[in-house]
């Protein structure tokens, strides 16, 4: 069953579209990332102007990140505080994702621009990420948990001013570290189309030393305010939001998200690392083929009403 999308400008398979809004749904849960940067390079592989696929598919992050961290919420798992530390960077980044974007668009770039930097952030986190876990894993001997931080342990992060006691995390940090980060992630929202999680959990986990835990809730609960945020700027400022593609992707996307919170409850931290970086490096691998492989059809003809 088919059905026509007014603002993509051309009809997609129900099922299809359902199915896909479900498997990111089950990624987010699991792992506690958007699932922006799998939902977005599928919907561009399909077909879906990169324009239209990156500020529709934040309303699907939104609803299934809200699913997942009401779950976790309920078990006691996010701290809130460093939430709203990674917000407030957040929506500044946000604004300014947006200026570029539109910078992009009327360059004509933004294609491009979309591709090469799903690239890059995929490659360079998920073969960080694939190289640790393997450590991790290696040293453990694949039945210990390997501790992400010995007790007392301190790092140049400790170092800075303006420190904030994070409680639920168990930190005593600055907060221009989150701050950044968050700053970081919300720019990433509105130009490429993602959550921001693929980053922002192994970030949580490095470089702010926060509990595996609690890292997964609290992405979720960051999540959710910045996809919300980068759909109005996306819907306002170049009305490029799809609302019937949306609908099809949360209706999958809630459902999908509760089935992963349960299945990531099963894994440890260390083989759930290890899947989300292969799953990282073989989009990127995706991407970076249909960037140097020649079209099939190189050549298109339009034809413009005169005046």
């Amino acid at each position: 069953m088919e059905i026509y999308l007014p603002i993509a400008e051309m009809p997609v398979n129900v099922l299809l579209i359902v199915g896909l809004g479900a498997a990111v749904g089950f990624l987010s849960g699991m792992f506690g990332v958007g699932g922006g940067f799998i939902l977005t390079p599928f919907l561009m592989f399909w077909g879906i102007p990169p324009a239209v696929a990156v500020a529709t598919q934040s309303p699907q992050i939104v609803a299934s990140s809200v699913s997942g961290v009401v779950t976790h919420w309920r078990k006691g798992n996010v701290d809130f505080k460093m939430g709203g530390v990674l917000l407030t960077g957040g929506l500044g980044g946000s604004v300014i994702g947006i200026h570029l974007f539109n910078a992009l668009k009327a360059a004509g770039q933004e294609d491009l621009f979309i591709s090469l930097a799903y690239v890059i952030f995929l490659g360079s986190v998920g073969g960080l990420m694939m190289w640790e876990s393997l450590q991790a894993v290696r040293q453990s001997g694949g039945d210990a948990p390997v501790s992400r931080r010995a007790a007392g342990a301190h790092h140049w992060v400790h170092g800075l001013p303006l420190k904030v006691r994070f409680h639920r995390s168990k930190l005593y940090i600055s907060a221009i570290p989150p701050l950044l980060l968050g700053l970081l992630i919300g720019v990433l929202s509105v130009v490429m189309g993602v959550g921001g999680g693929f980053i922002l959990v192994p970030a949580m986990i490095y470089l702010l030393r926060m509990p595996t835990s609690v890292v997964v809730g609290t992405s979720l609960f960051q999540v959710v305010f910045i996809g919300a945020f980068s759909t109005l700027l996306h819907a306002v400022t170049n009305q490029s939001v799809d609302a019937i593609l949306a609908g099809l992707l949360i209706a999958g996307g809630v459902v999908g998200a509760q089935f992963g919170v349960r299945f990531g409850e099963r894994l440890r931290s260390d083989w759930m690392r290890l899947c989300l970086a292969a799953l990282l490096l073989m989009i990127c691998v995706r991407l970076g083929v249909n960037l140097v492989w020649p079209p099939g059809n190189p050549y298109s003809v339009s034809v413009e009403a005169l005046q």
